[in-house]
């Protein structure tokens, strides 16, 4: 293949990457509501480690579990600030415009 072949390809996979991370996001923000309804936290650790166990034991590489751990810690970041933003839309907008958010 082509350098633009290749190109190409990433792009796709790209467009891709954006559409699962989006549904997974929609996932996240349903699972916020039903925290919100039984008042449990946000943050829960315990599942977040599950979470970041479970990527890095999927994983065949060629990432190392190091930089699997750290895309996963990232989208689950992204996601617990669309969780905030939806339970609490007028004060995690404030927060981002001031660049108060915890990120």
């Amino acid at each position: 293949m082509s350098l633009a072949d290749w190109r190409r390809r990433i792009d796709e996979i790209d467009c891709k990457l954006v559409k699962l991370l989006n549904e997974r996001t929609k996932c996240a923000l349903e699972i916020g509501k039903l925290k919100q309804q039984a008042k449990l936290p946000l943050y829960q650790p315990d599942r977040e480690k599950e979470v970041l166990q479970n990527a890095e034991q999927n994983n065949t590489g060629p990432l190392t579990d190091a930089a699997i751990r750290r895309l996963f810690e990232r989208i689950i970041d992204e996601a617990r600030s669309a969780e905030r933003l939806a339970m609490h839309p007028d004060g995690a907008r404030k927060a981002e415009a001031e660049g108060t958010t915890d990120e």
